[in-house]
């Protein structure tokens, strides 16, 4: 039976908290933690967690004595790497909500932290444990489609202005940044998934048009280009209605997509496309795709159903820190490019300023001044994307 802990009883801990009451024969959650303790306790009482001990601090948990095998870290991102590593360093695993960290320099210390007290680390991205992402990843892989030549990634969500009026939310220093960070992280970790690497080259614009209570981005733009000749598009927001997310690939033969869709052109004698398009190559990728199982769990379920089997079985997550550092390092790429005005390259070194928290503090845009904030919201629903398969 492993033991589990949350660390940061907020909005987001309903999902881990939820992931793992499905699998009672497990795995038990022993304590909760957050700052304002009567959080904890409300957790405590809504999933009727009547064994789990509560903490305002995560280091008095970790010294109480209670075995505890595993730590979801489920904080604002300033804090994931402290709380990491401190809980690496007294030999627990842990489970480390998006983003991994506001910076490279944090990635890399909650790495060094996981090989040197030996213990597993696990990333949360969810989303690879979406049938429509995890079918869209196969169907890319089966080469029906052939070579990636151009993805469109829309991180396309929607926000109201009171969604920055926490404490944390809207500051380059709390939250590190704006939906580039904190929501396309998501589609960025997709990208580098299919993809199955980094970009050589990042351009970017960032822009604040609707949210003047936060210092950050709250839409840019993004292009990158890989080693291989091929190009993606990032779109990362919290201003578009409908909040209509996906991942569109523009393959050699044909273009396939999340939500899933299909279309394979073929030529005329003059260049121009045959009307009615490549119906049999459009039929054998859509029956690939159909004949795929569906996921036994998806979401953040899915992902903790995969941290447990790999500490049940001494191996490795799927989604690890090198992936989580990945993450970060495009999305450092994209705020660099859009703060200088310019294309930069990969990879970003130590030697970079923007390897560090501080250098992207230092260079980063205020687009406003938060001067007004709240501790927290009531208790209410989130939603946590559009994904149909």
């Amino acid at each position: 039976m492993i033991r589990a802990a949350i660390v940061g009883t907020g909005n987001i801990s309903n999902m881990h908290i939820q992931g793992l009451l499905t699998f009672p024969d497990r795995v038990k959650i022993v304590a909760l933690c957050d700052i304002y303790p009567e959080k904890a306790e409300a957790i405590k009482e809504k999933y009727g967690l009547k064994d789990a001990a509560v903490f305002d601090d995560h280091q008095k948990m970790l010294a109480s004595g209670i075995q505890i095998d595993l730590v979801h870290v489920c904080t604002p991102p300033s804090a994931h790497a402290e709380i990491a590593i401190n809980s690496m360093n007294a030999g627990k695993n842990v489970l480390v909500e998006k983003p991994m960290a506001p910076s490279l320099r944090q990635c890399d210390e909650m790495l060094e932290a996981e090989k040197r007290n030996h213990v597993t680390m696990g990333v949360i991205a969810q989303n690879r444990f979406r049938n429509s992402i995890y079918k869209l990843k196969q169907t890319l892989d089966s080469g029906l489609a052939g070579r990636l030549r151009v993805a469109h990634i829309d991180s396309l969500w929607w926000r109201g202005l009171c969604y920055y009026d926490l404490w944390w939310r809207g500051t380059w220093e709390k939250e590190g940044g704006g939906p580039t960070l904190n929501h396309a992280v998501h589609h960025i970790d997709m990208l580098n998934w299919l993809q199955g690497c980094l970009p050589t080259e990042v351009c970017s614009m960032l822009a604040n048009v609707m949210h003047n209570n936060s210092e950050c981005e709250d839409v840019s733009f993004a292009l990158c280009r890989y080693k291989d000749g091929s190009v993606a598009e990032i779109t990362s927001s919290v201003v578009h209605h409908g909040e209509e997310q996906g991942l569109t690939l523009q393959c050699e033969n044909a273009k396939i997509a999340a939500p899933f869709s299909c279309v394979a052109e073929v030529t005329k004698p003059n260049g121009f496309p045959v009307e009615g398009h490549n119906q049999e190559l459009m039929k054998k990728i859509t029956e690939y795709y159909n004949g795929l199982p569906d996921l036994k769990y998806e979401g953040h379920t899915g992902e903790i159903d995969n941290v447990l089997t790999a500490l049940e079985n001494g191996k490795r997550p799927m989604i690890t820190g090198e992936d989580g550092r990945k993450t970060v390092e495009l999305i450092t790429a994209i705020y660099k490019a859009g703060f200088q005005k310019k294309t930069v390259s990969l990879p970003i070194t130590e030697e970079d300023e923007y390897y560090t928290e501080d250098g992207i503090q230092k260079n980063a845009i205020h687009f406003n001044k938060k001067t007004a904030f709240v501790e927290n919201f009531a208790p209410s629903d989130i939603t946590v994307g559009n994904y149909k398969s």
